[in-house]
């Protein structure tokens, strides 16, 4: 008997281990997701306020790029699926990829955005258009002069030379 109580008692062991080691491993785990939801929130403040799209120089895919951006500096992306009429990044797409929003009246553009800026009435709002492409911020770029997101889930970086949406 003492010797069953002995094995249990053994086996049991690492179970108690294992679960400690859920413990930490979800607090940690915790930790970047809790700086990644502060890190969001500065990122998608400015996404409610009036659009005025400039453009930036940055590096993407290793060149040196000009690109649109808001009056923050962040880089802008427009994602291959949406167009003038149909915005595809709603929900949590948009959480991560969160829409350039403009309040009230026209979105206004510096001297070198050349294209044509109008506003989207859809499922995010009235989102900020560029020659037809609905504009993005992307959640993981947290300092102007990033664009992290060039080419993640079908979104690329939006440049004063875009051509129009069909």
């Amino acid at each position: 008997m003492r010797a069953l109580e002995a094995t249990l008692a053994l086996g049991l062991v690492p179970l108690v281990l294992a679960a400690c080691g859920s413990s930490s491993s979800s607090t940690s785990g915790a930790t970047p997701t809790s700086a990644s939801a502060s890190t969001e929130s500065p990122t998608s403040s400015p996404s409610s306020s009036p659009a005025q799209i400039k453009t930036a120089t940055v590096t993407v895919s290793g060149a040196s790029k000009t690109v649109l951006a808001d009056s923050q500096g962040m880089t802008l992306y427009y994602r291959t699926t949406d167009s003038s009429t149909k915005v595809t990044c709603t929900g949590t797409c948009a959480a991560n990829w969160p829409p350039v929003l403009a309040t009230s009246g026209t979105p206004t553009g510096s001297s070198s955005v050349t294209g044509t800026l109008t506003v989207f009435a859809g499922p995010n709002g009235n989102q900020v258009l560029y020659n037809g492409h609905p504009l993005y911020r992307w959640v993981h770029d947290t300092a102007p002069g990033q664009a992290t997101g060039q080419g993640v889930g079908g979104f690329l970086v939006a440049t004063p030379d875009l051509a129009a949406s069909s």
